[in-house]
């Protein structure tokens, strides 16, 4: 949520925000604006609504400058407008923007307005930019200033802050969200993520908690909070502009859908070979932390919380480890009891979740064994702080509805699985058929990407409804859970999933001809189970759309509704198969909508504020 670009250049900046902009949109925002530095003076463009409201904006009256920040405002502090949109100015001298939440910026703001300072604003940004002017106005530099003013701040924070009277840098600062700088030749970025510069550059520097950079054209500099110089590694990005466009898709979230197979395929590269999961893949030493583990902590957010319900399973079921699974914004205030010998699991597919990384930093102080994370960025927090690392290759997700993260998520909790099962002794024979299993995942879901036309007419009997039930059970509960998930954030479409004994025991209430009741059934040792609780649903004249197992035996019975095949290919990858035509149903029925199928309303991608 919310995002930062910022440049200084010897070229006009200000193509280059817009376009950083527009690559950060995935974020999710609600206004944006720029600000440069132009003829001596801070010029600024603000608009609420999209980047595109934006732009027209600039193109009816251009700014240009060498120097500029930028920013898209997830609203937390004020309601959305033009006002309370970034960039935020001090004395007309210092213009800031910031993603995060400054949690003591009532106080400071009441100190501020004894000072004389102005506030135009209801956030709680604009504290910074007048903290900053106020050591400007005492005598320091720019970076001095920034260092002072941060230095006064609770909370999080990313920052980009200009001075009218140094035109020739920008200083940047983070503590709880990222931002990462792009060195260019004779020009220096910085932005919110890689994805905002990608098109500029393809190196990198990612800054730790604390840091504090000056930019300028021909050089930059990093100090940490207290201000002491220090060096952070230069690093070479893989991500491909092209790989953040939506080339022939509609929209990224149907491209992301068909991505999944060669994602899960990157995801397994290098990591099974003939049956067995290969040595070192989750670091040199893992094995000797792994070979400990007596019970894990899984902790996430969104759809990352809905792979680990899923791993629960996996581990509890194949590998005979005892596992909980809780919500990060609920653990991290629970007084929990760590079981001896816990590895505490942070599943994110950004790595910068506020809740994930508050809580992965509150666990060292619990008595774990260790920590691990599973991510999709490398450079992420969540990764450079956790004890082991497992990353999923999904390649940049730009939808906020998450997709191939999860299937990938799901992948690499699987090696997770298999190899706790190795070394807790289970059966080699058992342990190779399962990874033989796994290996067959990219190929599976390929031809469930084939469905899409049968899926596109099942989604028009739902353009209509206001509600829907989605029903699983055991391991298939969760991708109930996952289907509702994303049937409701971008269709609108409230939607609930339960498991599917628990109909009798209340949603059955809710069943009648305009309640839709989606289900999956793989054919396993709870098929007859849920066959069962089907029939309840026929009974009182309810809808019910069925993705079943190609050889499970269940049919449409002549009742209303739909039952749809889908070869689920082992008991193993099915939570991962069968979640793909529900992402494909969710996303037919957003667009029959007409809604914002990749920015739905009031949802951001990265959530890195509490």
């Amino acid at each position: 949520m919310c995002g930062i670009v910022a440049a200084t250049a010897d070229r006009d900046v200000v193509p280059v925000l817009i376009a950083g902009l527009k690559a950060l949109e995935y974020r999710g925002y609600d206004s944006a604006g720029i600000s440069v530095l132009e003829n001596g003076r801070l010029a600024r463009v603000r608009a609420k609504g999209k980047v595109r409201d934006l732009e027209a904006l600039y193109q009816a009256t251009p700014v240009a400058g060498f120097a500029g920040i930028a920013h898209t405002r997830w609203a937390t502090h004020g309601a959305p407008s033009t006002i309370n949109a970034h960039p935020h100015l001090s004395s007309e001298r210092v213009a800031v923007v910031h993603n995060g939440i400054i949690e003591n910026h009532a106080e400071l703001r009441e100190e501020l307005k004894a000072r004389g300072y102005h506030f135009e604003s209801e956030t709680d940004t604009e504290v910074i930019a007048h903290l900053v002017e106020q050591e400007l106005h005492r005598g320091a530099d720019l970076r001095t200033a920034v260092v002072a003013a941060t230095q006064r701040l609770h909370g999080a924070y990313a920052i980009a802050v200009m001075n009218r009277d140094q035109p020739d840098r920008i200083v940047g600062a983070r503590r709880g969200s990222p931002l990462v700088v792009g060195i260019g030749e004779g020009e220096h970025f910085l932005g919110s993520d890689v994805q905002a510069l990608i098109r500029q550059t393809n190196r990198f520097v990612y800054l730790d908690e604390g840091d504090i950079v000056e930019i300028r054209r021909e050089h930059f500099e990093i100090c940490d909070a207290a201000g002491n110089a220090v060096e952070r590694a230069i690093r070479t990005s893989e991500l491909s502009a092209d790989a953040v466009e939506r080339g022939e898709y509609r929209h990224y979230m149907i491209k992301e859908i068909f991505e999944q197979p060669r994602a899960i395929a990157d995801t397994l590269e290098g990591r099974i070979a003939e049956g067995r999961i290969l040595p070192n893949i989750f670091g040199v030493d893992a094995d000797a932390l792994l070979a400990q583990v007596k019970h894990v902590q899984i902790v996430a957010c969104g759809t990352s919380y809905h792979a680990g319900m899923v791993a629960r399973y996996w581990l509890e079921g194949i590998a005979g480890v005892p596992c909980s699974v809780e919500v990060a914004s609920e653990y991290r205030y629970r007084h929990s009891v760590v079981q001896p010998g816990t590895l505490f699991l942070a599943v994110s597919q950004s790595g910068e979740t506020a809740d994930t990384l508050a809580a992965l930093r509150d666990g060292r102080s619990r008595g774990y064994l260790g920590s691990m994370a599973i991510c999709n960025v490398p450079e992420s927090s969540l990764v450079r702080e956790s004890d082991l690392v497992l990353m999923t290759r999904a390649g940049p997700e730009i939808g906020v509805a998450s997709t191939k993260a999860f299937t990938t998520q799901l992948t690499a909790l699987a090696l997770l699985v298999l190899e706790l099962a190795r070394l807790n002794g289970v059966a080699a024979d058992k342990i190779e058929r399962l990874v033989a299993e796994l290996a067959t995942l990219p190929r599976v879901i390929g031809e469930v990407l084939t469905l899409e036309p049968e899926i596109a007419r099942l989604a028009e009997r739902f353009v209509p409804r206001h509600h829907a039930l989605f029903l699983g059970r055991g391991v298939h509960y969760p991708v109930a859970l996952e289907g509702a998930l994303k049937l409701k954030e971008i269709s609108y479409i409230h939607a609930e999933a339960y498991p599917a004994g628990e109909l009798k025991h209340g949603p059955l209430a809710l069943v009648d001809e305009d309640m839709p009741v989606i289900t999956v059934a793989p054919n396993n040792q709870l098929l007859e189970k849920l066959k069962s609780n089907l029939e309840e649903v026929r009974a009182r004249g309810g809808e019910l759309f069925v993705f079943a197992d190609t050889d499970a035996p269940v049919s449409q019975n002549g009742t209303r509704g739909a039952v749809l095949k889908v070869a689920s290919g082992g008991n193993l990858i099915a939570p991962a198969v069968f979640t793909v035509p529900l992402q494909m149903l969710a996303y037919h029925v957003a667009v029959l909508r007409g809604t914002d199928v990749d920015q739905p309303r009031n949802l951001a991608k990265s959530v890195t504020v509490e």
